[in-house]
């Protein structure tokens, strides 16, 4: 195991300000208390209906930063880690608390050579021996979800995860300033994905911390602008992600998820935010293009190693019809698993 890390150590923490959030003096308050590593915080005014943006202005150890609209989370990520001036960046929700050793245990991983991204155990407010978010899954088809949601935590040491979740990561500034961030046209959702399985394509791991804990009011919210992302920006990573080969590769099971996708919507009443997500990829193709072209130029990792990340499971939760689970994921295994010497 590494050591503890110096107590000059420094980071920067991002927190975005976003509307009325009653946690978010608590959330940057607790920051700035972090033991072992001096924290500072990068306060990113996206939108705050309060005055706590003024209130935490006034801390030492704050700088606010007023781009003057909301720049969702990856551009306002991206606002407040070009302002950083820590030796790591930490990426911390606005509703979310660390614990005192949390920061400082994140680093410890993180300072490691082949580590990229060290994430932090996410709990639910009500119940913090339940998980909000672990070592969370990405799919072979790009879908992508809180791991082991509602389980309690059980591990002791850290793992590998094919991602790790945005509410509470940190990031070597070196890497981050490497990646040149998040693409700010996801604007929200699936973007902390992208950064994960980038840092695999470059030869780094992205380690799951579970002694490193994070509290989070988390309120689920199902709406259209929120499916209109979600669908939008899944399919914008395996778009640039994926290589022309696994494309065509899994083709088949890709449009059968999309079919799935249209009676999902079409029950839930979100099947114009799906059409628009697919009008938006077809309007900025020039953007994605350009995006596939950087990322598959960046990869150092050969598809076969990097894909091995990826998972067929689809958790049984994130399926409507949990009934089909087993179906499904017996069908896309099985595909998976013929396919992918090819790869």
């Amino acid at each position: 195991m590494s050591s503890a890390p110096e107590r000059d150590v420094r980071v920067s923490a991002v927190v975005l300000a976003y509307k009325s959030e009653p946690w978010l003096q608590r959330s940057v308050e607790a920051l700035l208390s972090s033991e072992k590593v001096i924290v500072d915080v990068v306060l990113v005014d996206n939108g705050c209906t309060t005055d706590d943006v003024d209130v935490l202005e006034r801390l030492d150890g704050v700088t606010v930063l007023r781009p003057g609209t909301n720049t969702g989370f990856a551009g306002g990520c991206n606002l407040g880690a070009a302002a950083a001036t820590g030796d790591y960046v930490a990426l911390v929700n606005g509703d979310a608390v660390v614990e005192p050793t949390t920061i400082a245990r994140l680093v410890e991983e993180a300072s490691r050579p082949d580590v990229g991204i060290a994430a932090a155990s996410i709990r639910l407010a009500d119940n913090p021996a339940l998980l909000n978010a672990g070592a969370n899954p990405i799919h072979v088809l790009g879908l992508s979800w809180s791991g082991r949601m509602g389980e309690p935590e059980t591990l002791t040491e850290p793992m590998e995860t094919a991602g790790g979740s945005g509410a509470c990561v940190v990031i070597p500034k070196q890497h981050w300033d490497a990646l040149g961030g998040f693409d700010q046209e996801y604007f929200a959702y699936q973007e902390d994905a992208e950064l994960s399985l980038r840092t695999w394509r470059r030869g780094l791991r992205v380690l799951y911390v579970p002694d490193a804990v994070a509290v989070h009011r988390y309120e689920f919210s199902r709406h259209d602008f929120k499916m209109y992302l979600l669908e939008r920006n899944r399919l914008m990573v395996v778009g640039t992600l994926w290589s022309t080969r696994a494309l065509v590769l899994l083709a088949v099971p890709f449009a059968f998820l999309e079919a799935g996708m249209i009676l999902l919507a079409l029950k839930q009443g979100w099947l114009g935010a799906k059409v628009r997500g697919w009008r938006w990829l077809w309007t900025n193709r020039g953007h994605v293009a350009r995006r596939r072209r950087e990322l598959q130029a960046e990869r150092v990792t050969p598809d076969r190693l990097w894909m091995s990340r990826l998972t067929t499971e689809i958790d049984a939760a994130v399926i409507p019809v949990p009934a089909l689970a087993g179906l499904v994921n017996g069908l896309i295994g099985t595909w998976w698993r013929v396919v992918r010497r090819w790869i």
